[in-house]
């Protein structure tokens, strides 16, 4: 599975190494290319997975604000229900594309 924009790829791994929550495929921390992200200020907290790092990400010069996003330390029991822990998994959105 890829993440990417404008056939820049930010994150890649297979799909088995992903977890998807809530419609949403997470993928792991050593499988994205930090470089390509910004922390961001913007705060949320999901009442049970935990507060939330958004990420602007930047391609060729453009800034994607806030497209893309973890859980650096979500609460716990959140695991149980997602079935392991994916602390610091990313997760895009919008003009972020990620398919096989």
């Amino acid at each position: 599975m890829k993440a990417h924009v404008n056939g820049t790829v930010i994150a890649e791994a297979p799909q088995e190494e992903l977890i998807q929550i809530e419609g949403n495929w997470y993928f792991p921390p050593s499988s994205v290319k930090s470089e390509l992200l910004e922390k961001s200020p913007t705060p949320y907290h999901c009442p049970w997975k935990g507060d939330t790092q958004y990420f602007t990400v930047v391609v060729d010069g453009q800034k994607l604000q806030d497209r893309a996003w973890s859980y650096p330390t979500p609460i716990p029991t959140s695991f149980d229900r997602v079935g392991k822990d994916y602390s610091n998994y990313v997760a895009f959105w919008k003009e972020v594309s990620v398919s096989e």
